[in-house]
């Protein structure tokens, strides 16, 4: 009955900041593209705090972050810009990339 005693940070629908993999795979995918852009999306009642990274080709991965600072240290450590998408967008490359690759 161990599912049972699941602590309130697991329970379905319980938003949750980044973690070390959500970090990782940032970095990996940051290190292995070129041209690569954070962009910050805000929390909702939905979800939580996410980042996007989308190299010079378009292509993207999204993951939980803690805060806009978190995201911004992020980008520090990797060298590349953070935008706050509420201000500036998504740019089109990512939706080309989508587009194109659709499963």
């Amino acid at each position: 009955m161990s599912w049972l005693r699941r602590s309130k940070s697991t329970r379905p629908g319980t938003p949750r900041g980044a973690q070390r993999e959500d970090l990782a795979h940032l970095e990996e995918f940051a290190r292995t593209r070129r041209g690569v852009e954070a962009y910050v999306e805000p929390q909702t009642n939905v979800t939580a705090m996410t980042v996007i990274l989308i190299a010079a080709d378009g292509e993207w991965t999204r993951r939980r972050i803690g805060s806009p600072d978190d995201a911004r240290k992020l980008g520090q450590r990797l060298n590349m810009p953070v935008y706050d998408v509420a201000a500036v967008g998504y740019p089109n490359r990512m939706r080309e990339w989508s587009r194109r690759n659709k499963a």
